[in-house]
């Protein structure tokens, strides 16, 4: 039987709320996004206005205002949540803010299929509204295009060049050092960790498939099978070290370079 929920999205990552909201739609087309949030103070002024409307929330713990307990504070959420979050400290927390589970990103279909089945089987104590395909809806469409890092300033020498995002092949760690690779093999070291280029650089184009590499879509020439169902990337550029896709990213790697991120 398929899942009718309305749900709000409070998270401030656009490409995490728009692979969230691909999951929901491919886990049931029933499911019906009423609202994208991205900070506290949307998400209060968002539920004051429209908790009615909503059956579930799915919460991410860090904001750019905030974390997300703090919507607590301000506005009565009565409807269950779905935490959401990159971090495994807040957990306890959570469960007393009507938690009714907690995802570890980056999430799987197979993590959010596990939710929502706990979803279904509590259903029948959520209080469903029965006019809901008639309610008004007023999303707040707040996640905007988020604006991604495009190039870089390097040093070679006494010069300072700039390199784009589009030159670059990859990105790797050393130790506490961290390297630029362009599409010419030149090596550059950057004052960045691969946290941060995470989260500054665009999705669509770039892959952190392990603890140390971050590779660009166009830099990949092939990818093999390798042990214990990991896989394996060589590269356009002549480099020798072996770049692994780790195997708890597989799944979503395959994902990435299918275009579905």
């Amino acid at each position: 039987m398929s899942l009718a929920l309305n749900v709000l999205i409070v998270e401030d990552e656009t490409p995490a709320s728009e692979k969230l909201e691909r999951y929901l739609t491919r886990y049931s087309a029933d499911i019906s996004i009423k609202g994208i949030v991205e900070s506290v103070e949307d998400a209060v002024n968002w539920l004051e206005a429209n908790q009615s409307i909503i059956d579930l929330i799915f919460m991410d713990i860090q904001l750019k205002d905030g974390v997300s307990f703090d919507i607590f504070k301000e506005v009565t959420v009565q409807k269950p949540v779905i935490f959401i979050t990159a971090y495994n400290e807040f957990a306890l927390e959570a469960f007393k803010m009507n938690g009714i589970d907690y995802l570890l990103k980056p999430i799987t279909f197979t993590d959010l299929s596990n939710s929502l089945k706990k979803v279904e089987e509590l259903g029948n104590q959520l209080r469903w509204s029965d006019d809901r395909n008639e309610a008004i809806t007023k999303t707040f469409d707040t996640a905007q295009s988020k604006s991604y890092k495009n190039r870089f300033m390097v040093k070679l020498g006494d010069h300072i060049k700039s390199i784009t995002s589009d030159q670059i092949s990859i990105l790797f760690a050393d130790g506490r050092d961290v390297y630029l690779i362009t599409n010419q093999l030149r090596k550059f070291i950057i004052d960045y960790t691969l946290e941060s280029l995470s989260e500054i650089l665009d999705p669509k184009l770039f892959y952190r498939v392990n603890r140390s590499y971050i590779v660009h879509i166009s830099a990949i020439q092939d990818v093999v099978v390798y042990s214990n169902s990991r896989l394996k990337i060589t590269p356009h550029i002549k480099w020798e070290p072996e770049i692994i896709v780790s195997r708890e990213k597989v799944s979503e790697f395959k994902e990435w370079f299918d275009g579905a991120h």
